[in-house]
């Protein structure tokens, strides 16, 4: 096994899809059919999807389309999205970290490629509590790995991106919080080959603790 790392942090900025929700089997569904409508590769396709707001994965998939169109499709695909809940479930580990977290006082948010309503309809349909700081698809005009979503999670909770560690599965998600200056933890086997800080299996693999200075202090088992 390797050796236990250990980080330090004042705030966690947490992605949801593959990392606090096994969402796999819907995206999976949904994708590999809009590949099919516009005879696309599928396997080709669930290798941009990961961690991008839709329409930023149809521009890099279609890139003869205008993005009016891009965005329309997108409007369509997250209403499927929306609707399609069946085989959401937590990642191993998510609800206890959330309830760690919260028993603790430690600065956290949720920063998702998701719009609102798809982020509470999957966090509900894996039981998992919403944190109270949100950064959706809504708040940003940049998808992933544009940076700006962890940016704005790390400006939220008033704490400098340095300070922050961030939580991804996705190539797109890995690479953003490494622009935005912070350390990720990829969580997952498809993390692993992004070049995170460190990479765990699931969230079962950390443990937090709250240092003398008031710092967290993040203990992980690759």
């Amino acid at each position: 096994m390797s050796d236990t790392v250990v980080l330090t942090a004042r705030a966690l900025l947490l992605d949801m899809d593959g990392t606090l929700v096994n969402s796999d089997a819907v995206v999976e569904r949904c994708w590999r059919r809009w590949a099919a409508r516009h005879g696309l590769d599928a396997d080709t396709v669930m290798q941009v999807v990961h961690g991008r707001q839709g329409y930023a994965s149809m521009a890099l998939l279609l890139p003869e389309r205008s993005m009016a169109e891009n965005h329309a499709d997108n409007d369509r695909m997250l209403a499927e999205e929306t609707a399609d809940l069946d085989g959401v479930v937590p990642v191993p580990g998510a609800a206890d970290l959330l309830s760690c977290l919260v028993s603790l006082g430690a600065p956290h948010a949720l920063v998702t490629s998701a719009t609102r309503e798809l982020a509470a309809a999957r966090m509900g349909a894996a039981g998992l509590a919403l944190p109270r700081v949100r950064v959706t698809a809504e708040n940003v005009g940049a998808s992933k790995p544009d940076p700006e979503g962890f940016l704005k999670g790390a400006a939220e909770l008033g704490v400098p991106a340095a300070d922050c560690v961030v939580f991804e599965d996705s190539a797109a998600g890995v690479a953003a919080g490494l622009a935005a200056g912070m350390r990720v933890v990829g969580v997952g086997p498809r993390a692993a080959a992004h070049g995170p800080t460190v990479q765990i299996d699931d969230l079962t693999r950390i443990r937090v603790e709250v240092a003398a200075d008031g710092a967290l202090r993040l203990v992980l088992v690759p």
